[in-house]
C-alpha cells in the first residue's frame, strides 16, 4: 500500500495508515525530517514471502526542500540473537545534488493501443546516489569463435541504491498513481538543485 502527499501531518497520518509500527516508523522518519518541510512522500508497504516465513517490510520516501529521505523497516522472526519476534528501522538522509539518477519503469499492456493518460499496470521506481553500485562483469570475447585467448573481463557498474516495485494487482492503482507522482516530484527537485560538485 502506497499513500504520498505533501504535509507532515499527511505524511504522520500515511505511516499510521500503513498499520506497520506506525509509532517506531514514525518516529525514526520525523527524526530524519527534523523542522524541514515536506515536500512530497511515499509510504509503500510491501509483504514478502521467504521459506517459510510471511515477512512484511515497509519503505517511507520523503522530499524535502534539500534532502531525500529513505527509511526502511523490516520485521524479523525470533531467532538465535532475539527469543522475541524485532524490528529493525534504517534512515538515511541523502543531499538532493548527491541523487545521480531517478529511473522509472512503466509496464503498460496492449502497447499498440496505448493513450496519453492510461495507468501503467506496474512501476518500478530506482533512485541512485553512489552509496551501492551493483558491477555485473562477464568474460570478454573477440569476433574468432575458434579464439582461446584471454581477453580480460567486461562490464557495467549500475547505480542501485533504491528499488521500489509498485503493481496495480498488488498494490492498487492508487499506489501505481502516487508513486509515478513522488518520482516527479522528486525528479523536478534533482533537476532544480545545482551541481556543487559534493
Amino acid at each position: 500500500m502506497a499513500k504520498t502527499g505533501t504535509t507532515t501531518q499527511g505524511l504522520r497520518a500515511a505511516i499510521e495508515r500503513s498499520g506497520y509500527y506506525p509509532a517506531l516508523v514514525a518516529e525514526a522518519v520525523e527524526a530524519s525530517v527534523g523542522g524541514e518541510p515536506v515536500v512530497s512522500y511515499l509510504v509503500h508497504q510491501e509483504t514478502t514471502f521467504d521459506s517459510n516465513e510471511v515477512r512484511r517490510h515497509v519503505t517511507v520516501l520523503v522530499l524535502t526542500g534539500t534532502r531525500f529521505i529513505v527509511s526502511h523497516t523490516d520485521e524479523q522472526a525470533a531467532d538465535g540473537t532475539s527469543p522475541s519476534p524485532y524490528a529493525t528501522t534504517s534512515t538515511e538522509s541523502v543531499k538532493l545534488q548527491r541523487i545521480s539518477s531517478v529511473v522509472l519503469s512503466r509496464v503498460v499492456a496492449n502497447p499498440e493501443s496505448y493513450t496519453p493518460g492510461t495507468l501503467p499496470r506496474e512501476v518500478v521506481l530506482t533512485i541512485g546516489w553512489g552509496a551501492v553500485n551493483r558491477l555485473d562483469l562477464e568474460p570478454a570475447a573477440c569476433g574468432d569463435p575458434n579464439c582461446e585467448a584471454d581477453h580480460g573481463y567486461t562490464g557495467s557498474s549500475t547505480a542501485d541504491d533504491l528499488s521500489l516495485r509498485v503493481s496495480e494487482a498488488g498494490d492498487g492503482p492508487d499506489s501505481v498513481r502516487q508513486t509515478l507522482s513522488f518520482a516527479q516530484s522528486l525528479s523536478e527537485a534533482t533537476a532544480e538543485t545545482p551541481d556543487t560538485g559534493r
